[in-house]
């Protein structure tokens, strides 16, 4: 296993990449400017998860302090399906980073893809 520019092994970076959702994305795809691999695994947790997690609070009420009333309770029902989306994919994402897998989620896995890659 090679080593990345922070001097962690490069498969228990990748999986950090998805630790913390987007935030731990955000924070390896700017400090990480050499590995190709871990770029490309913070840039997909970034583009999954934040978009994820917006959906979410907002079906949700933002937190809680908004309440639609009993008429719009199935947008709770939606929150539900995004959380629940959210923790499969972090699980899956993080054990194929973990793996050395560059597995790519639809359409946002080819933008980071595309945006990782050297020319």
């Amino acid at each position: 296993m090679t080593k990345t520019s922070l001097g962690i092994e490069e498969n228990f970076e990748a999986a950090l990449c998805y630790l913390f959702v987007w935030f731990s994305g955000l924070f390896f795809y700017f400090v990480e400017d050499k590995n190709q691999f871990i770029r490309f695994h913070a840039l997909q947790s970034i583009l999954v998860f934040l978009p994820l997690m917006i959906f979410a609070w907002v079906f949700g009420g933002v937190f809680g302090f908004l309440d639609y009333g009993p008429a719009l309770e199935f947008l709770d029902w939606i929150s539900w399906v995004f959380w629940v989306l959210v923790i499969v994919m972090w699980l899956v994402l993080m054990v194929k980073a973990y793996q050395m897998q560059r597995f790519k989620i639809p359409i946002v896995g080819d933008i980071a893809e595309e945006r990782t890659s050297r020319p």
